[in-house]
């Protein structure tokens, strides 16, 4: 099962996020502020991670950029419920970081987690009509 590691401050949000995720068959890690994520992150492999970009006394996306400095290629969904994430795109190392505005619903979950992981899906490098 691919595992996710999620990361909000607020424990309904990170309770909705898990409960989604548990049906849709992943294993989850949470963690309520960006030192233990990094922890977390630290201890283990993960396949996804969903962060707060407004986590208490953090800036999630310094987090994000931190994590991406380790793995480059990790999929990301960053998730506010304070602005519209447009600036996050504006920054060339998240840039294929997916946007997903609080509230939202978990089909919106499911859609920007596979967006996620489209997004930094290495493109297949074909060769006389053969993929490599």
């Amino acid at each position: 099962m691919p595992s996710v590691l999620v990361i909000d401050d607020q424990s309904d949000v990170r309770t909705m996020i898990s409960i989604v995720l548990r049906i849709n068959h992943f294993d989850i890690v949470e963690a309520a502020t960006a030192e233990a994520g990094l922890k977390a992150f630290e201890e283990a492999d993960f396949d996804l991670v969903i962060v707060d970009i407004f986590l208490q006394g953090s800036n999630g996306s310094d987090l994000i950029a931190t994590m991406r400095e380790r793995v480059p290629d990790l999929p990301v969904v960053a998730i506010s419920g304070m602005t519209a994430l447009d600036f996050l795109s504006k920054s060339p190392e998240l840039a294929d970081v997916v946007c997903l505005q609080k509230p939202f619903r978990p089909n919106d979950l499911t859609r920007a987690i596979g967006a996620a992981r489209e997004a930094v899906r290495p493109s297949a490098k074909v060769v006389a009509g053969v993929a490599l």
